[in-house]
């Protein structure tokens, strides 16, 4: 991560229960930063300033000049409270109270790890918050409300009976995770993979890989790894999941094996997919890792020193603010009319933007002798500074705005 200081940095001390919640906004472009809140037991503000470092990246990675859509400035938000605690809608509540004044100037956020996007948008309704993502949508030239009408129109849209923002980051993942498959000349018939975690992003992730013909032969969910070496029923377990992406095993088919959560890392398989918790992949446990592609749906799944032992190994790692930038993207696409609210007009933009997008940063840094991570982050860097030209006052960082 960079080690430029922040934009701005917020604790929050929730006064009912004392719980910590935490916004960092890593730079503003245009006036306005996005990121996504998450909350977990035991989420701190160094992960949510790792985290809004990372948006930064993210923002810019997919810039395509003609798009309506400008890249944001990075930002997150973070809230120290496990998603099952009974007492966690009301303190989002009371955060959404407490942010309220940002979120409407220069901090567009949606769902992320615990946090659901109707959950939130419930919330902050009752709280006088229009959208999450107010401070963005007075950035499209036809007006916030036209806006709020399209991502209304998107958000209505289902694919299977699951709706269409569920889908649309998972979906991405896939296709980044295909596309490096392709560059190491693996076909998906015949390649292998784990995911971890089974929430919108995982699930999603899941479904489409098994949909391109890849043999999905594990799931873990926080009660363990649901594993199967014929491959398993993506979308019977889609069928048997809650909303935080816990798999019923009461409804397991036969052949579908219980192992205990930490084996997902050293399961055979070509491609691994962490969906779920940061900081997943560090040095204790890198070398259980038997997987030659491992795209990054959760948020800084890797940490440094374990990325060295990786591409040391030949191991392929798409990172992050490439692999799980779906989401992010697609909300501005819509928000900002570059695609129709419709489920073939969203897979085909993810899909001609992420595919292309791996491919070159996985080229580049083949030629070049860098990781992929270097590879990505010259491509963001290289595109927030075509922004900056394009609108040279509008991208600020801590430095200049001081």
């Amino acid at each position: 991560m960079s080690t430029h200081d922040s934009y701005l940095e917020l604790t929050w001390t929730d006064e009912v229960t004392g719980i910590k919640g935490y916004v960092v906004i890593d730079t503003l472009s245009r006036g306005v930063a996005g990121g996504g809140l998450r909350m977990r037991a035991g989420v701190t503000l160094d992960e949510v300033r790792d985290l809004a470092q990372a948006m930064t990246l993210k923002e810019a990675v997919v810039y395509t000049p003609g798009d309506q859509y400008i890249p944001l400035g990075g930002a997150k938000g973070g809230i120290d409270c496990d998603p099952y605690d009974p007492r966690a809608r009301e303190v989002l509540a009371r955060f959404g109270r407490a942010m309220k004044p940002l979120i409407e100037a220069l901090f567009a956020t949606g769902e992320d790890f615990g946090v659901r996007q109707d959950v939130m948008d419930e919330v902050f309704a009752e709280e006088g918050i229009r959208s999450s993502a107010e401070s963005a949508l007075g950035l499209v030239d036809d007006g916030a409300d036209a806006a709020h009408e399209r991502l209304k129109v998107a958000f209505a849209k289902s694919v299977h009976g699951v709706g269409l923002g569920e889908l649309v980051g998972g979906y991405g993942v896939a296709e980044a995770a295909l596309a490096a498959l392709e560059f190491r000349g693996l076909k998906p018939a015949s390649a292998t993979a784990v995911v971890q975690g089974f929430g919108s992003m995982g699930g999603a992730t899941a479904r489409y890989l098994a949909a391109a013909g890849v043999r999905v032969v594990g799931i873990s969910d926080k009660d363990g790894l649901v594993y199967n070496s014929e491959g398993l029923d993506v979308e019977h377990l889609l069928a048997n999941r809650d909303v935080f992406g816990v798999i019923d095993r009461n409804g397991l088919q036969p052949g579908d094996e219980l192992r205990p959560g930490g084996d997902w890392l050293g399961a055979d398989a070509d491609v691994l997919v962490p969906a779920a918790m940061s900081y997943v992949i560090n040095a204790d446990n890198v070398d259980q890792v038997k997987a030659s592609v491992i795209c990054e749906a959760a948020n800084v799944a890797t940490l440094p020193e374990a990325e060295t032992v990786l591409l040391e190994r030949g191991v392929t790692v798409v990172p992050d603010f490439v692999a799980n930038v779906g989401t992010n993207a697609w909300w501005w696409w819509v928000a900002f009319a570059d695609i129709e609210p419709t489920a073939e007009a969203s897979f085909a933009k993810i899909s001609g933007v992420l595919r292309p997008l791996t491919l070159e940063l996985l080229t580049r840094a083949r030629g070049e002798a860098i990781s992929p991570r270097e590879a990505a982050t010259a491509i963001s860097e290289e595109k927030r500074a075509a922004v900056a030209e394009r609108y040279p006052t509008s991208v600020k960082s801590a430095a200049v705005a001081r």
